[in-house]
């Protein structure tokens, strides 16, 4: 199985394209944290390449800037080519199936979806277990 789910920011403006077909193809880089090491020190981002198609490459486009927060779901597809010297360079790019874009739209001028700062920070700071745990806590006593 190749699936791959990442949440980070745009390193830099997404880059559209279309195809000789007329198809939307979008690049663009998102920063992922490493997480801290064991004394609380930041271990630094991997900054990941990855791609959209059609209707979705469109909206990252439309919608993201550098440093908007992603998060993005796909898979991993790895490919190589031979540049101008001659030598073998490998690629690796996160072919994008869906990203949900994490805080309001940076052009808010194009943007006809209006997002609630105030509900979205709520999800976000929220733990995900608690309200599934209160669900089903109704006081009987489970076998297991």
């Amino acid at each position: 199985m190749n699936k791959v789910i990442l949440i980070g920011r745009l390193a830099r403006d997404p880059e559209m394209r279309t195809t000789q077909s007329g198809t939307s193809v979008t690049r663009f880089t998102i920063a992922v944290g490493r997480g801290k090491d064991q004394d609380g020190n930041d271990r630094g981002a991997d900054f990941i390449n990855c791609i959209a198609w059609r209707k979705l490459a469109e909206n990252i486009a439309k919608y993201c800037t550098k440093g908007s927060q992603v998060a993005v779901g796909g898979r991993i597809q790895t490919g190589s080519y031979e540049d101008q010297d001659g030598t073998r360079r490998y690629t690796m790019d996160i072919i994008a199936d869906n990203v949900t874009f994490l805080g309001s739209p940076i052009k808010k001028e194009e943007s006809e979806v209006q997002v609630n700062q105030e509900v979205l920070s709520n999800v976000m700071n929220e733990d995900p277990f608690q309200s599934f745990s209160n669900e089903i806590d109704d006081g009987l006593d489970l076998p297991f």
